[in-house]
């Protein structure tokens, strides 16, 4: 099943909670405008207590992470906000998170 979509989920730390949603309330506009160029859209953040599901739309993610691994901006911002989630959130990592596995989309 293949919407072009990719979602996932990170916990982050409770030490770094109160933080983390404030920037995202308030993200950097060049981060956003990056991620735009990058050729993601739709993209969603949740927030469960700690655990944060995310879900992107883009037509290849391959040349998205690439672009965005390249961004001195969102390189900035996953220097901050990496040291608050348990587990990887480097663009330049082979696996920078897991995907879920989509089993119901609803056009």
């Amino acid at each position: 099943m293949s919407s072009n979509k990719l979602a996932w989920t990170w916990r982050v730390k409770e030490e770094c909670l109160e933080e983390y949603v404030a920037m995202h309330l308030n993200p950097w506009s060049e981060v956003l405008e990056e991620h735009s160029k990058a050729g993601i859209s739709n993209y969603s953040i949740f927030q469960n207590g700690n655990q944060f599901f995310y879900c992107f739309e883009c037509e290849d993610t391959e040349a998205a992470f690439d672009y965005i691994a390249k961004s001195d901006a969102c390189n900035r911002w996953n220097a901050i906000t990496s040291k608050m989630v348990e587990g990887s959130f480097d663009f330049n990592d082979e696996v920078p998170m897991v995907p879920l596995r989509e089993v119901f989309y609803l056009k």
